[in-house]
């Protein structure tokens, strides 16, 4: 089958449209024809070999899809093949066939695109992983989403709303509209100064934050922080080290500060991830209160340009490759 792959670690150049094998469901898979697959930033790390595949996982690029059931394994029932499916896998989705696990996928609503499905599993699954899982936001709470124009930062905003909570988000000046239509309460621009005293002054204080960036924000997210509040870590953008820390607010504020990642954790944890999400938010999907956010289509040979349209900030929501 074709699939996209790399030559060697480093830039978009290494990308190109190759030949795999075509992968075999196992017992409890499904083998689905992808129709789109969507772009994330674990696959421009994993092309500049910085986040390798986890252990057992496709070495071929794209964690999620959506398409048509072509095969089930042995011990699949309730599925059928000619299904519309969509959902999340560990590698793998940037190709003509893709596996997944009978429970990890999700069946299309009536009257979404593959387009619109396939933007929905990374984004939404890691918002809401860190917002309700992890950051157990409730109602009449602020939050502050980092890098809020981005898929998980458009889907963070949506469920925030759901929740009954305050969404405030940082973000680039030109994205903030976006935001705002979304339901975000406020947005600013996190490369003026005084970006944080502005936070400071709009918010009164937030009680989750969800920041993908780290490195010198990590002791301004403490001091934005109410009592008890929540830091939900998904990635280090900013820099994995940090200097001077009050670590005192830890204690005296008695906050809570979780790291968390969603590729590498187990199938089972993935998998109730997954179904409890669906089973809350289905019918939003359905309805239409729930919508991702998609910025821009590329052929699936437009790999390369689709790479670095990502890498240059350009996107607000999800890109995707239409798998042609």
């Amino acid at each position: 089958m074709k699939a996209v792959l790399v030559k060697e670690a480093g830039g978009a150049e290494q990308l190109y449209l190759g030949e795999a094998a075509r992968p075999v469901p196992g017992p409890d898979e499904l083998l689905v024809r992808v129709a789109v697959a969507a772009l994330n930033r674990a696959d421009l790390l994993q092309r500049e070999g910085k986040y390798p595949p986890p252990a057992g996982a496709s070495p071929v690029l794209g964690l999620e899809f959506a398409g048509t059931i072509e095969e089930t394994g042995a011990g699949v029932s309730g599925w059928s093949t000619g299904e519309s499916v969509f959902g999340l896998v560990p590698g793998g989705a940037q190709a003509e066939w893709v596996v997944i696990h009978k429970e990890m996928a999700f069946r299309m609503p009536a009257g979404m695109s593959f387009e619109e499905c396939a933007a929905v599993p990374e984004v939404f699954l890691t918002a809401f992983q860190a917002l309700v899982w992890l950051g157990e936001i409730k109602k009449g709470e602020k939050v502050l989403i980092h890098a809020g124009a981005s898929g998980v930062g458009t889907a963070a905003i949506q469920l925030a709303r759901l929740a009954g909570a305050e969404a405030f988000v940082s973000a680039s000046a030109a994205k903030h509209r976006a935001c705002l239509d979304l339901g975000a309460a406020a947005a600013v621009d996190y490369r003026e100064p005084g970006f944080w005293a502005t936070l400071r002054e709009i918010t009164g204080g937030v009680d989750v934050i969800v920041d993908p960036v780290a490195g010198e924000y990590f002791p301004e997210n403490l001091k934005l922080l109410n009592i008890d509040g929540r830091l939900v870590m998904l990635a280090v953008m900013g820099g994995a080290r940090v200097g001077d820390v009050h670590v005192g607010q830890i204690v005296f504020k008695r906050l809570k500060i979780m790291g968390s990642t969603l590729r590498s954790r187990a199938l089972d944890y993935q998998i109730a991830l997954a179904r409890a999400f669906w089973e809350k938010y289905e019918r939003e999907f359905a309805g239409g209160s729930l919508k991702p956010v998609i910025d821009r289509v590329f052929d699936w040979k437009e790999v390369k340009e689709a790479h670095r349209y990502m890498e240059a900030n350009l996107n607000i929501g999800k890109v995707l490759l239409k798998v042609t």
